[in-house]
């Protein structure tokens, strides 16, 4: 399996570290107009091709998929002209900068057959999927409570560019919060969106602080904090929350507590898992990520999270900001 990146910054330095760990992998081909961020990035990875665009790329052909880590406005053109030549695509989140380029994303996998996949990352946790294994002690979830949120400290560069990301916090850091609830969920449709954002503690033109409230199809629902920059968060960088009809469940430290009326008491269910850990975010979902990514390729199974719940989530954020312009509830359609 020949892969190729886009971009040479730090996520793509996380998932070529996640290819390079895979048996019958070659990482073959480096994308990105900055010579000396590619030729560090080739070496680093032993990486023989280089190229200042994804066309050059694939006019030389050889290469089976393309990781896509470049800024979000060039996610959909670079993966569209990649699917439409048949080379399949794991692309960061958020998928695109808006619901109609994901929508043409998805065009043109299903055009060509070429898969799409999302890097919603929190999907392949393991203390994520333990509380979802854990989720049918809970009973009916009536909601749920998350963040995604930078303290005293945000990103810079073209993440503060509304013109290159799309969005600020809410599209950074409030998806990864947004998705992981949906996850735990078993993927509801989002019936309606009210959010309130703003930027309040630097001086971009995208928002740093966000608050926002999902209704889903299924009843339930959802309170996403997302931030930068924030004097406080209640935890370590993303976490969610259940309340059940039966018991609650918790990400970091991940655990459930489920009550017992006859024993008068609370039965705690530890997860097991180290809190807190030693990374946040550790290399170990982005290898599982990675190597789920190939076998979908391989095995010619639909990726999920793929094109249908990246473009779930973009339509949640899309209408959050409609929501935050017009102060009123978003209908999601």
């Amino acid at each position: 399996m020949k892969i190729a990146f886009a971009g040479a910054g730090y996520i793509i330095n996380i998932h070529a570290k996640a290819a390079r760990a895979l048996a019958d992998v070659e990482l073959a081909a480096v994308v990105e107009k900055y010579p000396d961020r590619s030729a560090e990035f080739a070496k680093k990875f032993r990486i023989k091709r280089i190229y200042e665009t994804v066309d050059d790329l694939l006019k030389a052909g050889g290469v089976d998929a393309l990781v896509i880590g470049t800024p979000n406005f060039l996610h959909a053109s670079q993966a569209i002209a990649a699917l439409e030549a048949g080379v399949h695509v794991l692309v960061e989140k958020p998928m695109a900068q808006d619901v109609r380029q994901a929508e043409k994303m998805i065009e043109a996998s299903e055009k060509s057959g070429a898969k799409l996949m999302v890097a919603h990352c929190w999907r392949f946790d393991k203390d994520v999927n333990w509380l979802k294994d854990q989720t049918g002690k809970l009973g009916k979830i009536i909601r749920t409570k998350g963040y995604g949120v930078h303290a005293h400290w945000g990103p810079s560069g073209w993440f503060t560019q509304k013109a290159l990301a799309g969005g600020g916090a809410m599209a950074d850091m409030g998806i990864h919060a947004i998705d992981t609830a949906r996850y735990l969920l078993n993927d509801p449709k989002p019936v309606s969106v009210f959010a309130k954002l703003g930027t309040h503690y630097t001086d971009f033109d995208v928002d740093d602080t966000g608050v926002v409230f999902i209704e889903w199809e299924n009843g339930t629902s959802s309170y996403v904090e997302s931030g930068w920059w924030q004097p406080h968060t209640d935890g370590p960088e993303a976490a969610t929350q259940l309340y059940g009809t039966q018991g609650f469940g918790q990400l970091f430290p991940t655990q459930v507590e489920l009550p017992n009326a006859e024993a008068q008491k609370v039965e705690t269910i530890k997860s097991g898992f180290k809190f807190p850990r030693k990374e946040q975010c550790p290399q170990s979902m982005y290898d599982t990520q990675m190597a789920y990514f190939l076998k979908c390729i391989r095995e010619n199974l639909v990726p999920v999270p793929g094109g249908a719940e990246g473009l779930v989530n973009m339509k949640v954020i899309e209408a959050a900001y409609q929501s935050n312009r017009e102060g009123r509830v978003v209908e999601v359609k």
